[in-house]
């Protein structure tokens, strides 16, 4: 969020009050079904069952989407992206994908080696022009064993980079310490070092990577290929489809749940790109980088502050061209062991990352004030993009709890209405709504199979077939994990007590144990 310092009084309690709305509108969301209930029951129960009706079309268009999203992931995962690049180079239509340079630049704090080795080994082993790729690692600058593991990664995958440069964040007064600070210093230093080897900024593609995160061994080049033939690629955002795969079978079952839903909610805003926003790990055009005035330095939320600076920045031209191969990450992990209850610090690892993400409704005043300044933005686009900002943070925290506990409320709380036909009507209609909905995770599963890696060998047949039948645990899981840690958020914002970045822990990898 802002500083408070660079804020006039006026100004401060404009943004004080963007900052409530959310978390006041959510919890009003939440109370007034229970509270109505008592006076009109018949007309609560009537808005939760169209409730259930938006829930029932809404699964079945996920679904939908992620099933369009998974085969174009297998088209896009057999194709020689590279080769498609060189037959460019007859195109006078086209620009030269030889001249595309692809600048990673990784923010990293506590990461182990083994774990930043494998990082910069899938960036060096992709398949791309060896002088085409650059990697620059931010580390602090007081970190002095994140300068030992940068230094050798320089010594073993120096001579397969073009440049491999070194960042040292000084972690300057004023900033919220965190991956988004550290982009926003590490930003400007990779520009001039890029600049200095006379390099064009339109000719150079920035990836904003997580230190954990595997790119795929064609994204360099499936990027270049829609890069130069879009007119748009210099005014482009390219999103990656995060799975968090690399530990999937190592992390106890509801942290896996968890790694699921984020990467098949992904998996659906890629089929509907008009809903996609940076996410994670991502890339566009140096040049637009420049444009937008690179990251803040003083939010948490760096991918989403980051997607709405460079639509303001391109007056609303910002194009998010889904990427549809897929980018590998961790799932939440700490060095605890044992079963899944035994875990503690893993679990709390998993909530602490969700609201992390949560605590992108803090963009709320940001993006509300500069919608209305940008009048060059056609106000319909304008509307949706809010609009749909607005209803993802809105239905977070609210969906899911009126889904599971609204229908109840009542029958509950007024006895005359718990009586009548019509009350045990809408409670059929219902339960045989949400039924139908919840049978698409059996459509999900089928697809998680598919993209998930293989299990350990030493986990037997019904051990393997109840770890996707733990999907079914989502509607549990989801409630502690994803609007618990969403609706904490929103409350902090409310009251004025702001999240302070915590690191994630990272963990190597190692053997599977209890994860069943």
């Amino acid at each position: 969020m802002a500083k408070p310092a660079v804020l006039s009084p006026a100004q401060r309690r404009i943004q004080r009050v963007l900052e409530v709305a959310p978390g006041a509108l959510t919890w009003t969301i939440l109370i007034t079904p229970m509270v109505a209930s008592f006076v009109f029951a018949p007309y609560i129960a009537w808005a939760i069952f169209l409730v259930d009706i938006y829930w029932f079309v809404r699964t079945g268009t996920v679904v939908v989407g992620i099933r369009s999203t998974y085969r174009r992931m297998k088209r896009a995962r057999v194709e020689d992206w590279w080769q498609r690049c060189l037959a460019l180079a007859a195109d006078p239509t086209a620009g030269d994908p030889h001249r595309i340079v692809h600048a990673v630049l990784i923010p990293t704090y506590t990461e182990p080696y083994a774990i930043l080795r494998e990082t910069v080994r899938a960036i060096a082993e992709a398949d791309y022009p060896t002088e085409n790729k650059v990697v620059a690692i931010i580390t602090r600058e007081t970190d002095r064993a994140g300068w030992e593991n940068v230094r050798r990664l320089q010594e073993e995958f120096g001579s397969r980079l073009r440049a491999f440069f070194h960042i040292k964040d000084p972690l300057l007064p004023g900033i919220v310490v965190g991956k988004s600070a550290a982009m926003a210093f590490g930003g400007p230093v990779l520009r001039r070092e890029l600049e200095a080897v006379g390099l064009n900024p339109k000719e150079v593609i920035i990836t904003d990577l997580d230190s954990d995160f595997r790119v795929h061994p064609q994204y360099f080049a499936y990027v270049t290929y829609h890069y130069v033939t879009d007119p748009r690629g210099p005014e482009s955002i390219f999103q990656p489809i995060p799975m968090f795969h690399n530990n999937l079978w190592r992390v106890p079952f509801a942290v896996r749940i968890m790694a699921s839903a984020c990467t098949q909610w992904q998996m659906f805003l890629s089929s509907r790109p008009d809903r996609l926003v940076a996410f994670s790990s991502y890339s566009m055009s140096l040049d637009l980088v420049i444009k937008a005035g690179y990251w803040d330095d003083d939010v948490i939320p760096e991918d989403s502050r980051f997607y709405w600076k460079s639509f303001f920045a391109t007056s609303g031209r910002l194009k998010m061209v889904p990427v549809f191969l897929p980018i590998y990450g961790d799932a939440p992990e700490a060095s605890d062991r044992g079963m899944p209850w035994e875990r503690v610090k893993t679990h709390a690892n998993q909530y602490n990352q969700i609201k992390r993400w949560a605590w992108g409704v803090s963009d709320v005043p940001y993006v509300t004030v500069r919608l209305l300044r940008h009048h060059e933005i056609k106000l319909w686009l304008r509307a949706r993009r809010y609009g749909y900002m607005i209803f993802n943070h809105l239905t977070w925290t609210t969906l899911p709890v009126l889904l599971l506990f609204g229908a109840a409320l009542p029958r509950l709380l007024q006895e005359d209405w718990n009586l009548t036909r019509d009350a045990d009507r809408l409670a059929l209609y219902a339960f045989i709504l949400i039924n139908i909905a919840f049978l698409n995770i059996a459509a999900l599963i089928l697809v998680e199979r598919r993209i998930n890696p293989p299990m350990p060998r030493q986990w037997g047949f019904f051990h393997q077939i109840w770890a996707y039948v733990q999907l079914g645990l989502y509607p549990i899981v989801g409630l502690l994990f994803s609007v618990l840690p969403a609706l904490e958020a929103q409350t902090r914002l409310m009251l004025g007590m702001y999240l302070e970045y915590k690191v994630t822990e990272k963990v190597a990898e190692g053997p599977v144990e209890g994860t069943a």
